[in-house]
């Protein structure tokens, strides 16, 4: 079968392609592909949730701090998060630690 998205108006599940738009038949919903891409590459957290500047975290594993002997503790809260693009897709200041970055896979939302 088609792995094509659904129409975003109609919900339609016969869209075709046609250059670079997705095209509804029945609706004749036009839609760029990029901006299907773009949702799909978004940042989500260990359960699949999608993340956004400004959000809450909590961590869900002890993590080492590199060059120090400071460990973030699962359960630690992180408010206020700022997504980057990179390995460490996180920034964020940690109360007792200070700035850092963090992947999001060891990160749920709160």
């Amino acid at each position: 079968m088609s792995t094509l998205p659904h129409c975003p108006q109609c919900q339609s599940e016969y869209t075709y392609i046609d250059a670079t738009l997705y095209i509804c038949p029945e609706c004749a919903h036009e839609w760029a592909i990029e901006a299907e891409e773009e949702e799909t590459t978004s940042i989500k957290d260990a359960n699949g949730n999608p993340l956004q500047d400004g959000d809450s975290v909590s961590v869900i594993k002890d993590l080492k701090v590199k060059g120090s002997s400071l460990v973030v503790k699962i359960g630690t809260k992180v408010k206020n998060i700022r997504l980057v693009d990179g390995d460490h897709d996180i920034d964020c200041k940690i109360d007792g630690i200070g700035a850092m970055q963090l992947k999001s896979q060891f990160v749920k939302k709160i």
